[in-house]
Formats: structure tokens, C-alpha cells, sequence
């Protein structure tokens, strides 16, 4: 029997690495996104820094490990093998909810997630309990923490609004006094704001956050303890702190002309990594631990059944192994340098602060519209009472400056000294949730106080304002998913696990790998068809040549990209082959989303066009809106095709099928003989494409009136008309966007010359 515990808990530390690997390179976003977007520094030295604050915040999550074995519910309410029951549902829930939301890129809280696992998970089992237990006296706040739960709940919910408020301020209040041209002033009070900003880091990550250190109890040779030495001394760590951050940097200022924007950035990177292994590394370990500590009370005990032997140990204090968390903290930091994906975690929070306008992740809702009118209606209404004078001079200092930079890439998705505010405000909060032993996401700290500050540096004007206030509001909405989410599988796999005991274990932990291994098949694909993408977009941003050879290699890959599919679509149709038309729909959502990528990263490649050529980048646009409205064609073939086959509708009659055949031999054939055009620039053809191109219309004017004929003698239904009908109409405009596409390349090409 104790080895099959032994292996149980084995079982859970193997899934604790899992879920490290995976949690560190989602919250990567939570430490990285500030130094990144402000381009403080390359991204190794960036990540060199948040694997120092990682490895060393380890070391400081002692007090919160308290939260997994007690923080939720009474384990001295719970028998051994029933703590091991919640703990395994609480870590598999885990490991696949992180890496289902990853996957398909949804926002989320490794804090929330472990929070209201172990809530779903206590209460399954509490349910099981009480339902066998004939005294009825005892209801489910004997078994749950309820004051304990709903303390960290709230916790967590109102640092959204404490951190987006505090962040708006702070922000606020710097730009205010810095202004966007900044240089001047950081040169006279650069030092001043460094060392109130490093002194804020000091109080609130030693100060506060030595509370959870396993060195807070080292002896002072005043026979103090160092937690209440720098607790009584702390006006004076302050002061200290302060005065001597200003002169150090003022002296560096003169000697050595340091960043010192950058040096706040560097420094509030390494605190937040610091505090968000302090915090956040309870998520990832804090169940395996408390369920190592919960075997080793077990078997000390002597030779009693896992069924009989209450778990009244874990409701004291037990000590942290530390070496399991540097043990946790070095696979944090190797997490960092290996995993792709800690690199595009940072772009859902870059998109939505960045003070440049652009190309928008996310659309348009009514809540947003909505937001967004009454402030603005708010706004002209307040306006009226403020003294002209005043806005001007506050405009004035709010106005940002054109930053020339060559590359797209290399341009900062906003300055340092928002970098800084994000970094010291993120920080400060979180510590200070770490010592009052509250599990506060550092993703939702981080998120809001970095929209907060967007919203104060006036990063969400009228063109990005409905947009950018649209992914805020998706990204919380994600945050509740994941509450219900984690509730509801952890709830059920503790039921599952409780019934089927052992196999039941196996088969859970089985299907788990599997989908990691799928999940991680799928990410990998995905990865390489956005770096390709990236790439083409790169390159086509480079100089004008580039801008010409790229376009036609676009061009013909999207023809002959358009051509196949619309072969298989037909094909698939006419066969009633669902996985071909599946497959068909998946490849042209792929080619939407590139033409999609290429349209909106259109006005940085006109820029590489001669300035004075205006025609050229009239032609371009052109280009890009042919592409836009072939994939779109496409897609109104398919969409119908497949939805007709997916619903077992009737099959096509032998007449649509004979015409169909014909129709995509004719519009192969025009693909063809449009692709050998273009590839040797044989524009002198034009007018036999369009031609030949009437020839076809003319066909599919031929195919609409035999079809009618059939209505009227109703040889087809109504769905079979409506998709035939549709079929030969998007045919229509694909011929047409062709053509059109044809003749803008032509004109492109040849104004250029």
C-alpha cells in the first residue's frame, strides 16, 4: 500500500513539472511584456534579469505554500487517501486546462486556475463525504474554508480595479510631470523618481515580502529575529533606501551618463520576476508539496489505513522544503530561455497598450461602443468647466513625439518611463499580497495596471479606443472562464477519481499526456505558420524591391493556393467527402488570415515605396484588396459546401454534378493559363484571359437558367437550390476578383518600371 502512495505522489511531481513548464511560459507575459515592449534591452540580457528575480523569489514562497494545504478547506476534516484524491484531480485539472487555454490562446490566471481547482475538487470530495456520513449536522463550511476561499476570491477580484486604478494614476501623475519628451527632465529628476521608485521595490519585496522568506528568522546579533529587525527599522531601511538611490544615481548620471530609466526598468523586471515566483509558485508546486508532507505524516504514523488517518498535521505549520524550490525555481528559469511560446505570450498585452495605432486583435463590441461614447460624451461635458488654458497646457505635455525608427520591429510599443511605472506599480502590489499570504494573480495585476497606464498615457485614442476596450473586456471575461472552468473539471474529476480509485488514476493521467502531446503537435504547427507568415510580411517591409518580387510570389502562391482548394471543394462536394471539404475550409481560413495579415501591415510596406510614386502604392492597395475578396470568395464556396455535406442534406443530382465537373475544368484552366502570365510576365495576354474569362461567365449564366428549369419542374429542393445557386454566384466573383487582380499586378509592375 505504500508504495502505490508513494507512486501517487511521484505522479504528482511529475505533473508538477508539467504544469511548471507550461504556467512559466504563460505567465512569462506577466514580467517580460514591460521590458520587451519598451525595447529596454535585447531579449537574452531581458530574460537574463527575470531568471535572476525567478530564481531567487523561489526562495520567498515558503508563507504562501500555506494556501494549497489549508488555504481552502480543513484538511483535518480529510482522511489521507481523500487528500491524495483532491490534490491528483487538482493537478491534472491543472496541467490541462493551462495547456487547452494556451493552445488556443486564451488568457488566463495560473493563480485563479489552482484557486478554484482545489475549491471544485474539496468540494466533490466534502459532497461524498457528507452524502456517507449519517450525521447530518455537518454541512460543507466543516470541510471548506468558506471565510478562507472567499477571502483570496475577493482578494483576487478587487486587485482588477485597485491595480487598473493605481496604475491610471501613477502613469497619470509621471506623464504629468515628465511629459513624452522626457529627456529633459529625467536629466533633473531622473534621480529623484529612480530613487523613490527603487525605494518603493526595497519596502514592499524585503520589507513585506521577507515575511515569507525562510531567512526571516535568522538571528540579529541584537538577539532580534530579521523579519522584526526590518520590520521595527523600516522607516529607516525607507529613508535610507531613498536618499541613497538618489545620490548613487545622480553621481551615475554625471559620471557615467547611465539610462537611468533603463535601470529602474532592468531592476523592476527583476522584482516582478521575483515576486511572481514568491506568489505564483504555490500554483505549480504548492499541491505536490502538501501532498509529500501529507505521505510523510501518513507513514509516520505507523501501520494505519489511508482511510482512517485524518490529515489533522497539514492544519499546523509545517516547514517548506527549500530545496524544492530552487529545485522549482531552476525549472522555472530553464522554462524561460527554452520555451517559443514565452515570446508570444507578450503580444495579447503589447497589442492592446501599445501607443501606436494599427492593425487590432480584436473587433468591435457594443459593451466597448457603448463604454467608449458615454466617456466621451462625459468628456465634452466635463470639458466645458475646464479653463481652456489648462487643457492646452495639459495636452501639451501629453502629446507623444515621432520616433523614427527603421524597422517596424525594432519600433517600442511604448517608452520607458510607462515601462517603468508598469514594472515598480506591478510589483509593489503583488509583494504586498504576497506577505498578507494572498494568492493575487500576477496576471491580473500585471494586465490591468499596464491598461491602466495605456489608458492614462492616452494609448487608447478614438481610432483603437472601442477595440482595445473590447480585449480588456475579453480577457476578463476569459479570467471568469477559467474560474468555472477549473471549478467544474476538478469538481468532476475528484468524482471520478473517487469511484474508479486506481485505474480510474491511470486512465485520467494517460488521457492528460495525450493531450499534452496533441496540444503541443498543434502549437508547434501553428507557430511555424505564424513565423512564416511574420517572415513574408518582414521581408516584404524590407526596401521596394523586395516590396515588387514579394507581391508577385504572393500573388501566384495565392492562385495556385486558390485553385487547388476550389478543385476540392468541387470534388469533395460532388463525392460527399467531409473530411476533403474540412480540410479544404481549414487551408482557406489559413489563406484569410494571411491576406488578412498582409492587408493590415499595408501601410508600413507603402512607406519602403518611393515617396513621390503614388501610383505604385495605389496598385499595391489594389493588390491586397483582390487577395482580401478571392479568399473571401472562397470561403463563401466552401462554408455552404461543407455545411451541406455536415448536415447530411441530399446529395447533388447527376446534372449539377456533370456541370460542376465542367465548370472547374474551365476555371482550372483560366488559373493555369493566368498563373504562366504572371510568372513570365506575359501581360500582353490580358485580353485572352478576359476572355476567356467571359467564355466561363457566360457558362455560369448557362448553368443558373438550367437550373431554374429544374426548380420549376421540381427536380431539386430547396437547400440543394439555394447551394447550388450560391456555388455559381461566388464562381462569378471569384472569376471576377481574378481578372481584376490580374490587371492590378499588371499595372503595378509596369508603373514601377
Amino acid at each position: 500500500m505504500d508504495s502505490i502512495y508513494l507512486i501517487l505522489v511521484i505522479v504528482l511531481f511529475a505533473l508538477a513539472i508539467s504544469d511548471l513548464i507550461v504556467g512559466v511560459s504563460n505567465d512569462a507575459v506577466n514580467f517580460l511584456n514591460s521590458a520587451v515592449g519598451a525595447k529596454a534591452g535585447s531579449f537574452k540580457l531581458i530574460m537574463l534579469i527575470a531568471a535572476a528575480g525567478v530564481f531567487i523569489g523561489a526562495t520567498f514562497s515558503t508563507g504562501m505554500m500555506e494556501v494549497a494545504r489549508k488555504g481552502i478547506f480543513h484538511p483535518e476534516q480529510f482522511y489521507f487517501n481523500e487528500i491524495i484524491i483532491i490534490f491528483l484531480a487538482v493537478m491534472i485539472t491543472d496541467v490541462i486546462l493551462l495547456d487547452f487555454f494556451n493552445t488556443i490562446g486564451f488568457p488566463t490566471s495560473t493563480t485563479v486556475s489552482i484557486v478554484f481547482e482545489i475549491l471544485g475538487a474539496a468540494v466533490a470530495v466534502s459532497i461524498v463525504k457528507m452524502t456517507n456520513n449519517a450525521d447530518l449536522s455537518q454541512d460543507i463550511n466543516t470541510y471548506i474554508n468558506s471565510a478562507s476561499a472567499m477571502k483570496i476570491i475577493f482578494g483576487i477580484l478587487i486587485s482588477v480595479i485597485v491595480a487598473f486604478s493605481v496604475g491610471a494614476l501613477i502613469q497619470y501623475l509621471v506623464r504629468l510631470w515628465f511629459t513624452f519628451d522626457y529627456e529633459k527632465n529625467i536629466s533633473r529628476f531622473g534621480s529623484i523618481y529612480g530613487g523613490l521608485a527603487i525605494a518603493t521595490i526595497t519596502y514592499f519585496i524585503l520589507v513585506k515580502g521577507l515575511k515569507g522568506s525562510p531567512f526571516a528568522n535568522y538571528d540579529m546579533p541584537n538577539g532580534e529575529v530579521l523579519k522584526d529587525w526590518v520590520k521595527h527599522n523600516a522607516p529607516l531601511i525607507l529613508g535610507i533606501s531613498f536618499v541613497g538611490w538618489t545620490l548613487i544615481l545622480q553621481v551615475l548620471s554625471w559620471i557615467t551618463k547611465i539610462n537611468i530609466l533603463k535601470f529602474i526598468v532592468f531592476l523592476g523586471t527583476f522584482a516582478l520576476a521575483m515576486a511572481f515566483a514568491g506568489n505564483d509558485l504555490v500554483n505549480f508546486i504548492g499541491v505536490p508539496m502538501a501532498g509529500y508532507n501529507a505521505f510523510e505524516f501518513w507513514q509516520n504514523a505507523g501501520s494505519i489505513a489511508p482511510g482512517s488517518f485524518l490529515m489533522t498535521d497539514l492544519a499546523g505549520k509545517v516547514p517548506t522544503n527549500t530545496l524544492f524550490l530552487l529545485i522549482a525555481g531552476f525549472v522555472m528559469v530553464i522554462t524561460l530561455y527554452t520555451s517559443k511560446k514565452a515570446k508570444n505570450v507578450i503580444k495579447t498585452s503589447l497589442d492592446l497598450s501599445r501607443q501606436e495605432e494599427g492593425s487590432e486583435r480584436f473587433g468591435s463590441s457594443i459593451l466597448a461602443r457603448t463604454i467608449v461614447r458615454s466617456f466621451k460624451n462625459f468628456g465634452a461635458s466635463f470639458g466645458q468647466f475646464v479653463p481652456g488654458s489648462l487643457k492646452r497646457t495639459v495636452d501639451n505635455r501629453f502629446t507623444p513625439i515621432a520616433v523614427t525608427i527603421e524597422k517596424p520591429e525594432d519600433r517600442p510599443a511604448f517608452d520607458l518611463l510607462r515601462a517603468s511605472v508598469i514594472l515598480v506599480v506591478s510589483s509593489a502590489l503583488i509583494s504586498f499580497a504576497t506577505s498578507q499570504k494572498l494568492p493575487l494573480s500576477t496576471t491580473y495585476v500585471t494586465f490591468m495596471v499596464a491598461m491602466g497606464a495605456s489608458l492614462a498615457d492616452r494609448a487608447w485614442g478614438r481610432e483603437s479606443a472601442v477595440y482595445r476596450i473590447t480585449g480588456v473586456i475579453s480577457v476578463i471575461g476569459g479570467w471568469f472562464l477559467t474560474a468555472l472552468s477549473a471549478f467544474t473539471v476538478a469538481f468532476v474529476l475528484a468524482y471520478i477519481i473517487h469511484w474508479t480509485n486506481f485505474p480510474g488514476i491511470f486512465i485520467l493521467v494517460v488521457i492528460a499526456g495525450l493531450i499534452i502531446f496533441r496540444t503541443h503537435r498543434y502549437q508547434k504547427r501553428k507557430m511555424k505558420s505564424k513565423e512564416k507568415q511574420l517572415a513574408d510580411i518582414q521581408e516584404m517591409e524590407m526596401d521596394e524591391i523586395s516590396v515588387i518580387r514579394k507581391c508577385s510570389i504572393t500573388v501566384i502562391d495565392t492562385l495556385k493556393t486558390v485553385s487547388t482548394n476550389y478543385g476540392e471543394i468541387i470534388n469533395g462536394l460532388i463525392t460527399e467527402d467531409r473530411k476533403k471539404l474540412k480540410k479544404a475550409l481549414k487551408s482557406i481560413n489559413e489563406l484569410n488570415q494571411y491576406t488578412k495579415s498582409l492587408k493590415d501591415s499595408s501601410s508600413e510596406t507603402i512607406t519602403k515605396i518611393r515617396e513621390n510614386d503614388v501610383e505604385t502604392g495605389h496598385y499595391y492597395i489594389q493588390v491586397l484588396d483582390y487577395l482580401r475578396e478571392i479568399a473571401h470568395c472562397l470561403t463563401f464556396i466552401a462554408k455552404p459546401a461543407f455545411d451541406h455535406i455536415d448536415n447530411n442534406h441530399k446529395e447533388l443530382v447527376p446534372a449539377q454534378v456533370e456541370e460542376l465537373g465542367k465548370l472547374h475544368e474551365s476555371i482550372k484552366e483560366l488559373f493555369d493559363f493566368t498563373l504562366f502570365v504572371m510568372k513570365d510576365n506575359k501581360y500582353d495576354n490580358v485580353d485572352e484571359l478576359i476572355h476567356k474569362q467571359q467564355l466561363i461567365l457566360d457558362q455560369i449564366n448557362t448553368y443558373k437558367k438550367k437550373q431554374l428549369k429544374r426548380i420549376k419542374n421540381k427536380e431539386t429542393g430547396t437547400r440543394n437550390t439555394m447551394l447550388y445557386m450560391e456555388l455559381l454566384s461566388e464562381s462569378k466573383n471569384l472569376l471576377l476578383h481574378s481578372i481584376n487582380l490580374l490587371k492590378s499586378q499588371r499595372d503595378f509592375i509596369v508603373e514601377h518600371k
